[in-house]
């Protein structure tokens, strides 16, 4: 059965470069890197090429928007996956509703509808799973129903993926906050 480590925090908490040093001290040169980024302008594109080119040469990269466990089906995994991030996943399910309709629950169910899946193949495998992931829900109540069902779709992940996960990390300014330790029973 897998292990799962979720990594959670705000923009720029340092949860990426946390997230691919765990990688690297688990699985050396064997990572599989799940991008869940896509490139729709050139400043995404710049963002994109940087984290591509901090990464070991070694790790293979696959790229998946959305149904990440439909996109794995038979792919070799290695001893660590590290997912990055579930944040533009939730926002690439977002995208798929029209713009003038975001039923709450609709949208979460379908961004839900993203984690099982992805759990299961977690289950199932022998990998170390590492998945980051924003923390959304700790400021201002989003002014626009898109906001709102994005904030609501994403919490309810996190804490899907929380309640799953094996160990759970939040990171707040580069430093690492352990909310659920690696239990050794």
């Amino acid at each position: 059965m897998g292990k799962l480590i979720l990594i959670l925090g705000g923009a720029r908490g340092g949860k990426s470069r946390a997230a691919e040093a765990m990688a690297r001290q688990m699985g050396g040169e064997s990572v599989l890197f799940v991008a869940t980024a896509s490139a729709g302008d050139e400043e995404m594109r710049q963002r994109i090429l940087a984290h591509q080119k901090a990464r070991p040469a070694g790790w293979r990269t696959h790229e998946a928007g959305r149904k990440l466990a439909e996109s794995l089906a038979g792919v070799e995994l290695p001893a660590v996956v590290l997912v990055d991030c579930i944040t533009l996943l939730a926002a690439n399910v977002l995208l798929t509703f029209p713009e003038d309709d975001y039923p709450q629950a609709e949208v979460s169910q379908a961004i839900l509808d993203e984690i099982e899946p992805l759990l299961a193949l977690v289950r199932a495998s022998a990998a170390t799973w590492i998945i980051v992931s924003n923390e959304v829900g700790m400021g201002v109540v989003p002014p626009y129903p898109s906001g709102r069902a994005y904030r609501d779709g994403l919490g309810l992940a996190n804490q899907r993926l929380a309640a799953a996960a094996d160990q759970v990390m939040l990171m707040i300014a580069g430093l690492a906050w352990e909310l659920k330790p690696v239990s050794l029973s």
